[in-house]
């Protein structure tokens, strides 16, 4: 069964929220999702009392559970009724735990989520480490899953996201970044998990060569979806709904897709605004808030949220050629999320 044939016979897409079709999500996977949580604490054991006690605030922090759910529902979407699934689900959240953790000492991030970042509670060298031990954690559970195709999969992911990281240290505070040079980055940065998550959840399942690729697709171009609205809702958001500063890029001087598209069509003086407070990070109080208008005026908001949508179209038609999908409230909840994926506050 493939989307294209569950739509002849019931309703479209559903159009609702990012939030609904998450919860959406996370009630088909909640037992497994359970599971997951178990896992992730009992790997978080140590001699070294700061790694359970980071650790933990890392997973007390919350967050969406995305890419696990995509591990667990790419399984479910083809039968599967082992449970390796959940090592694999578990070792990617634990990958993204560590990049979190990475990124927020590269970035000098004060808060994630609402609460203070481990950088600021236990110091840069602390919350370094750590991450360090979260990742050969997840590789641990990568090779007991014994399967070596999934550890290729989720283990090359490690080492794109990585290269993503030094990809951006070339564009940030750079002016000629292009799209292309932001694009390369956010499939590496986020792209790159989201994609290795759907299709190692489709391939332990004992899925065809030809859905495990279709499954990438859709988790490749989901992941680029949600990084634009991601750094759409950086300059358009409000701090209560996302939970954290708005205005992070702009301060730490990332050229993102929405001040690309602003500094492409600056007008008058906007040029040389864009070279002091990105270039060469002077900034004053209120040039967030000119960035802002700027940015109204140059349509950037809308073209980035315009962009997103494009790509979350382009993951619902790679769900349209899965063929040996097993399970429809699956299917449906995975084509929704890509459909909401540009509705999002948060």
């Amino acid at each position: 069964m493939g989307l294209a044939a569950a739509s002849s016979e019931h309703a479209p897409v559903a159009a609702c929220g990012f939030a609904e079709a998450t919860a959406v999500l996370r009630r088909l996977t909640a037992d497994d999702l359970e599971r997951v949580n178990e896992t992730i604490l009992d790997r978080m054991r140590s001699r070294a009392p700061m790694i359970p006690e980071l650790a933990g605030h890392l997973l007390r922090a919350g967050g969406k559970r995305i890419r696990p759910m995509l591990t667990l529902a790419a399984a479910r979407l083809f039968g599967y009724r082992g449970l390796e699934h959940v090592k694999l689900a578990a070792a990617v959240e634990l990958i993204h735990g560590a990049t979190l953790l990475h990124d927020d000492v590269v970035d000098g991030s004060a808060l994630r989520r609402g609460a203070q970042t481990a950088n600021v509670i236990w110091g840069n060298k602390e919350s370094v480490l750590v991450g360090d031990y979260i990742f050969s954690r997840a590789f641990e559970l990568m090779v007991s899953a014994g399967d070596l195709k999934v550890l290729q999969i989720l283990s090359a992911a490690s080492g794109v996201i990585a290269e993503g990281e030094v990809l951006q240290l070339s564009t940030q505070n750079n002016l000629d970044a292009t799209f292309e040079m932001y694009l390369a980055v956010i499939e590496a940065k986020t792209a790159a998990l989201f994609a290795a998550a759907a299709e190692a959840g489709a391939v332990i399942a004992g899925c065809s060569e030809e859905d495990a690729e279709a499954l990438r697709r859709y988790g490749a171009d989901l992941g680029v979806a949600y990084q634009l609205v991601d750094d759409a809702l950086d300059y358009s958001g409000a701090e209560d709904a996302l939970g954290k500063r708005v205005g992070d890029d702009f301060r730490e001087g990332k050229m993102t897709l929405p001040v690309v598209l602003a500094l492409a069509r600056a007008e008058g003086e906007e040029t040389a605004f864009w070279r002091r407070v990105i270039a060469e990070g002077r900034q004053d109080a209120d040039d967030f808030d000119r960035a802002r208008a700027i940015m109204r005026r140059a349509g950037a908001i809308e073209d980035t949220i315009g962009c997103a949508r494009r790509y979350a179209e382009t993951a619902l038609a790679s769900l349209q050629d899965v063929r040996g999908a097993k399970d429809e409230a699956c299917l449906r909840a995975l084509a929704d999320l890509a459909a909401a994926s540009t509705r999002r506050s948060n």
